[in-house]
């Protein structure tokens, strides 16, 4: 009998690592690139006028890689301008692998850093039993907003926390990304636990409609090389299935019933594409660009 499946966080030193392989076999961090390149400059325009400091908020800031290169076009803007950066991040792994990336980097002497090992939750929590409401300038809330138990609330209190020319960016997976497919097709068979949610950029707007927000929406195409997955025994096909279903060890615990539907469903048009004898998900983004 198949092991239990266990979500893929129970073991965070195999999340990581297929994390990073998928950063390694996608275009997430590039195409992100090309947005904070060609985009965010408009974006960020008006947050720091008049202002001698500008506070940016870091809402799970991973390892820093988007984070520094966000920092560098907010200090291009404002050059004369002290930046405050504070980080919000659970993983002490991921918080070290960012201190060594600001260690390396040059040109950061008027950006001050501030890492707070803790969730979204916590930090909130935290500044709400403190009485705190420190408000920022620009937050990011970049590929997190599956980890937290209630999305509405957590967009509601950091966008509270928005100066009156600020912004709030979200990202996320794209209500047409291969994953909105995975998720409704198989999602229910996989074990949730500590993740919150399949939440899409799609999901956003009626949130914040209600909530009577402006924002604008861009999409950003990407792709995911997953032909090693259709390789039976291959160890870096068996960490993309972890990270694309969020389990431990999918291809020993999962029913085989499960394991022929997903790979099934990996390789139909509405998940990849085949180019050149390979596999590619999709694995567009939705960028949301919230008004105070």
């Amino acid at each position: 009998m198949a092991s239990p499946m266990r979500s893929l966080l129970a073991d965070p030193d195999r999340y990581l690592q297929s994390f990073r392989l998928f950063l390694e076999r996608s275009t997430e961090h590039q195409c992100m690139q090309e947005f904070v390149e060609r985009q965010l400059p408009d974006v960020i325009a008006s947050i720091g006028n008049g202002k001698s400091t500008i506070n940016v908020l870091s809402v799970g800031g991973g390892a820093g890689e988007m984070d520094l290169q966000i920092l560098s076009k907010i200090r291009a803007r404002y050059p004369r301008a002290t930046i405050n950066n504070e980080v919000i991040e659970p993983s002490a792994d991921q918080i070290s692998k960012y201190k060594e990336r600001v260690a390396q980097a040059s040109n950061l002497e008027n950006i001050k850093f501030t890492w707070h090992k803790e969730t979204a939750y916590e930090y909130e929590s935290r500044m709400n039993a403190e009485k705190k409401n420190k408000k920022w300038d620009f937050i990011h809330m970049i590929q997190m907003l599956y980890y937290v138990k209630d999305v509405q609330a957590t967009i509601r209190y950091f966008h509270s926390l928005l100066e009156s020319q600020a912004k709030l960016l979200i990202i996320l997976v794209s209500g047409n990304s291969g994953w909105k497919t995975l998720w409704k097709k198989c999602g229910s068979s996989f074990p949730l636990e500590d993740l919150c949610s399949y939440v899409s950029s799609a999901d956003l707007p009626r949130m914040l409609d209600s909530a009577g927000l402006k924002y604008q929406l861009y999409e950003l195409p990407s792709h995911m090389d997953i032909t090693s997955c259709f390789i039976e025994g291959d160890k870096d096909g068996e960490l993309l299935l972890d990270f694309l279903t969020e389990t431990l060890d999918f291809a020993k615990t999962a029913a085989p019933e499960l394991k022929r539907q997903l790979m099934e469903e990996l390789r139909k048009p509405g998940c990849s594409e085949n180019r050149d004898g390979k596999v590619f998900f999709n694995n567009n983004l939705g960028v949301m660009v919230i008004e105070p």
